[in-house]
């Protein structure tokens, strides 16, 4: 059968097309989530038609990339995945029920009017829950899962603790600093002084959350503390922290300057930051601690025939993707055009 094993490291290969395929689901589904999460505060309902508005375009077309993640790792690492899921079945189950109920939600309170107010909180909740369980689970992972063999050997519950609680609320603050940054990108007038009052008050909680973690992590693990506090590993990864912190300036210096695009982009800095720092502490592992990527691989018979079918797909979803975010570029206005 064909396979591509002699002339690439294929596990490696979807191990990569992966991490970016959940890079990129955090970033921009991750900007429309947050707005959802924001969206009862706005401070009128014509402020919540701009918000709903700015991204009406895009916000369907965003969670494509959650597609990829989970659907690669069942194909392309079938063990883990089958080790993941039982652990997870109960936060995934609710994550994309919220993702759901803030779909229909989304649909209806267009075409709403005395429902209109229900719509608004369902499409709040719904981004909520979606954001918590995805949170929860990312704690719930970088703790690790019991393994015994090749399976899961833990609770239906072992997901909930105090850490991945934590973790949940960390990142319902990160989505709303995505989200109040991109609404002061794309909206204007009362909604975007709005936004930047929003994005000036999440932005402090979101540093003391990313502290939190960048503390426990090594405290949690001896292998990820000798990684990041070693020499001569202490020099190279110093820029991590560093960077991090020069992006929190420019983001709060910006917002109170009048700068309009560069908070969006220097938050979605602070959320590569993060996710590299978060991916060198768990390298090589896809379950943390536990399997590592070429041992959950598939067979390379199997990884090759879908690399050849994500090598043709895959440009064509990027190409997609930037030329609908070209489209709707500029602000977004309150008249209903969906």
């Amino acid at each position: 059968m064909f396979s591509l094993e002699p002339f690439l490291d294929l596990p490696l290969i979807w191990y990569s097309l992966i991490i970016i395929a959940v890079l990129l689901y955090v970033i921009l589904d991750g900007f429309d989530l947050g707005v959802g999460i924001l969206f009862p505060f706005a401070p009128s309902d014509t402020c919540r038609d701009r918000m709903m508005n700015s991204i009406a375009p895009f916000w369907d077309g965003n969670e494509t990339w959650l597609v990829l993640g989970g659907g690669g790792l069942f194909a392309a690492f079938p063990l883990a995945y089958a080790i993941l899921m039982p652990a997870l079945y109960i936060p995934v189950t609710l994550m994309l029920l919220g993702l759901i109920f803030r779909g229909v939600a989304f649909e209806f309170r267009f075409k709403a009017e005395s429902s209109r107010r229900i719509w608004d909180y369902a499409f709040h909740f719904g981004s909520l829950l979606a954001t918590l369980m995805q949170g929860m689970i990312l704690g719930a992972v970088v703790q690790g899962i019991d393994v015994e063999g090749r399976s899961f050997a833990g609770g239906s519950f072992d997901w909930i603790n105090a850490y991945s609680v934590m973790t949940g609320i960390a990142l319902i603050f990160g989505y709303a600093l995505l989200g109040s940054t991109w609404l002061v990108m794309k909206t204007e007038d009362a909604t975007q002084d709005w936004a930047r009052k929003s994005a000036s008050y999440v932005l402090g909680y979101v540093g003391l959350f990313l502290g939190i973690v960048s503390v426990s992590m090594p405290l949690m693990k001896a292998s990820i503390r000798e990684l990041w506090f070693s020499l001569p590993n202490v020099f190279f990864l110093l820029p991590i922290p560093l960077l991090t912190a020069a992006l929190f300036v420019l983001i709060w210096r910006d917002l109170h300057t009048g700068r309009e695009y560069r908070p969006f982009f220097m938050s979605i800095g602070v959320f590569l930051m993060g996710y590299l720092g978060l991916g060198i502490s768990l390298w090589p592992w896809l379950v943390p601690h536990q399997v590592t990527y070429h041992q959950a691989a598939a067979a390379p018979e199997s990884q090759s025939l879908l690399l050849v079918g994500t090598a043709i797909m895959l440009p064509v979803v990027l190409a997609y993707t930037a030329y609908c975010y070209y489209v709707f570029r500029g602000k977004a206005s309150h008249e209903s055009a969906y």
